[in-house]
């Protein structure tokens, strides 16, 4: 054989092992990729469920947020709580100073006079059921919710203190 007819053979060889090597990988990939495939469309659509469950989940968040916001907080606390709850003067004292509120925000939350207030910080009485139950249910809130309800408690004052004044009768002259 002539050295060209080597050379063309050699250049046959080597075409035919590189396709036959670039075929035998694409086998191997299509291998590891089909499963692959298969793995990333199924996980593609879990996440776009999920995708769909947080935004339902977020819009009904959004609308209880919002109707809690226009909702009034309950002071209210279940019978057992109140049984269990020990009020000193000392803890009327500092569950005061943890919602940072004074004594007359204190008596308006919990519908009693300032006075009242102090003789429960002095030990001299203790609150009755009903204060207590409100009491407790003021312990389970933080400062914002408390600063909340004072305004809405303050706002009904003003209403009630408006609707009384407009319902006094204008009193007559007597005549004699």
């Amino acid at each position: 054989m002539t050295k060209l007819r080597k050379e063309e053979v050699m250049a046959k060889l080597e075409s035919i092992i590189k396709s036959e090597i670039v075929r035998l990988a694409k086998r191997e990939m299509r291998k590891i990729a089909i499963p692959l495939r298969r793995d990333f469309r199924s996980l593609r659509g879990t996440v776009f469920q999920l995708r769909k469950a947080v935004l339902t989940l977020q819009r009904i968040t959004s609308i209880q947020q919002k109707e809690l916001e226009k909702r009034k907080v309950p002071l209210e606390a279940a019978p057992e709580e109140v049984k269990v709850a020990r009020f000193s003067p000392r803890l009327i004292r500092s569950l005061r100073g943890r919602l940072g509120i004074t004594q007359k925000e204190l008596a308006i939350l919990t519908g009693v006079t300032i006075g009242a207030i102090h003789q429960w910080e002095s030990g001299k009485f203790k609150p009755s059921d009903k204060k207590r139950a409100v009491m407790v249910a003021l312990r389970k809130l933080g400062r914002r919710e408390v600063r909340r309800l004072l305004e809405e408690k303050k706002a009904e004052r003003v209403e009630r203190k408006a609707s009384s004044r407009k319902r006094k009768p204008i009193k007559k002259a007597r005549r004699k």
